[in-house]
């Protein structure tokens, strides 16, 4: 995608969503943490469920140590592999408050060294609580960059370093929020909704979809083919045969 496009697409998605914010539920840069952590293969919708009575009373990594393995499961046991991310999230606990004195670390490194936690969730933690101008590629964000054009690779790396090179500074602090929520809403995997997607004319993506039903408004437009009835076709046919006769 041509830049003068880039700044089209993102300028267009700005204006669609001025403000956009992490749909998971936090209340400090550590429940953070957690909830990003928890989120791998699952909804946000599911591990908000789970954390809304969690992070009641377990926002920070002390807390979250004294309530204990067994006590965060009962918690989050509705969210697929919770066994293996509880786990996670008790020895990320440990870390932090060994190594950094109970505070979320600014650092990709020191985040990327807490159990659970891989170069996506530090994106994230460090767009959204810090403000930083990085761009976490997701599932969304991924078919997303490909199937517009606007940053095609083969893996989430490469997408996210070209989205990275690619994308004005007046768009990076959003950039990840717009992306993904495009990609959650409207250029979904199966059935991408072309017909309402703001920068329908900007992507090169060639199988379009068409809205809801018009296909059969389409059809029903044109007519189905009239039927001969058996009469008129023989009577077509007698014609046709004595014409030949007469040759």
């Amino acid at each position: 995608m041509k830049p003068e496009k880039v700044v089209d697409f993102y300028s267009r998605l700005r204006e669609h969503e001025p403000a956009p914010k992490t749909e998971l539920q936090f209340v400090n840069p550590y429940t953070l943490v957690v909830a990003v952590a928890l989120s791998a293969q699952a909804t946000d919708v599911s591990v908000n469920k789970a954390t809304k009575d969690l992070f009641k009373t377990v926002d920070t990594p002390e807390k979250m140590l004294a309530l204990g393995e067994d006590g965060l499961k009962s918690y989050i046991k509705t969210i697929g592999l919770f066994n293996t991310k509880a786990k996670n999230v008790m020895a990320a606990a440990r870390i932090l408050i060994d190594q950094h004195g109970g505070v979320v670390p600014r650092d990709r490194e020191a985040l990327e060294g807490l159990p659970g936690v891989g170069r996506k969730t530090a994106n994230v933690v460090l767009n959204v609580a810090f403000g930083e101008y990085t761009i976490a590629v997701d599932t969304h964000i991924f078919r997303v960059s490909n199937r517009t054009g606007l940053a095609p690779g083969k893996n989430p790396l490469q997408v996210e370093l070209k989205l990275e090179k690619v994308t004005p500074p007046q768009f990076k602090q959003h950039a990840h929020h717009w992306l993904i929520l495009h990609g959650r809403y409207v250029c979904k995997a199966r059935t991408p909704e072309c017909w309402r997607c703001v920068v329908n004319d900007l992507c090169a993506f060639k199988d379009k979809t068409p809205p809801p039903g018009a296909l059969a408004k389409d059809v029903k437009a044109k007519g189905r083919p009239k039927r001969v009835s058996k009469a008129v076709g023989a009577a077509k046919g007698a014609r046709r045969t004595k014409a030949k006769m007469k040759r």
